[in-house]
């Protein structure tokens, strides 16, 4: 829930808002410390350790976060060809069925192709991807029970148990393997701790900038501007249906096996 609220320019208009507050801050806590010291502020120098400390857990969250984002946008995209893999591969041991079952069967692999293909599209609605998952499942269990009983007549093979069911299984098990992957994110303490991690780091940036009264926008707006883009970027990626970066086009591999059916 928290990550399909943080999709969408709102989060990142409104992360760069807050971070330039945070930076704001920083720079008057310093320059009213610097006013009441009578004091010039000092060369710029190495940081502190609690600053060290705070920057390199900041640098660790973001590269694990972004690595494992990326690892899980691709493993999603894989999975679509998977998917497309074995449903191919079971659309092909129809053949095995008998002549009199085969068409029935034809036609329900191509309405559950087609509604695998679009199961996503709409993941902003869930009604709507609920209707399709329930859909979907409806068709599982016919085309399941007309490959029960085709492959229990005499004119079947001897091999189409043996082939066809486990081809079958292997179609509807992708199902939850994808539907889990969908569901697969960090903890939401992780992404809390780096918004707050990033905000509190752009007030210790904002405590370090005062050389005098004048603010150093180019600064200010780089680093604000660098993070929020970097954080929206690891969000995007972690919900490929619903922001910028998606895997749509990956779906293209199963309309055109509904197509070809």
């Amino acid at each position: 829930m928290l990550l399909r609220s943080l999709i969408g320019p709102y989060f990142l208009i409104g992360l760069c808002v807050v971070m330039l507050v945070c930076l704001e801050i920083g720079r008057r806590i310093r320059l009213s410390l610097l006013i009441k010291k009578k004091l010039l502020p000092p060369a710029k120098g190495n940081n502190g350790p609690v600053e060290t400390v705070i920057f390199a857990l900041l640098g660790l969250l973001i590269a694990f976060t972004f690595t494992g984002a990326g690892a899980r946008f691709e493993a999603r995209r894989q999975l679509i060809t998977v998917e497309a893999n074995a449903i191919g591969t079971a659309y092909l041991r129809i053949d095995l069925l008998p002549k009199e079952a085969q068409p029935q069967m034809r036609s329900l692999f191509k309405q559950y192709t087609l509604i695998r293909a679009n199961i996503y599209k709409e993941e902003k609605d869930e009604k709507v991807t609920k209707t399709k998952s329930y859909a979907s499942i409806n068709l599982q269990k016919q085309i399941w029970e007309i490959a029960i009983l085709g492959c229990k007549k005499s004119e079947a093979p001897g091999d189409c148990t043996k082939l066809v069911l486990p081809a079958l299984n292997d179609m509807f098990d992708i199902t939850t393997t994808q539907l889990m992957a969908r569901q697969n994110h960090p903890p939401t303490i992780i992404y809390l701790m780096l918004i707050a991690l990033s905000l509190f780091s752009a007030l210790l940036v904002g405590y370090n900038l005062p050389r005098s009264n004048q603010r150093n926008l180019l600064y200010m707006i780089s680093y604000t501007i660098i993070i929020s883009l970097v954080l929206y970027l690891i969000i995007d990626l972690e919900m490929p249906r619903l922001g910028l970066i998606t895997i749509h086009q990956a779906d293209q591999v199963l309309l055109d096996l509904g197509s070809s059916m």
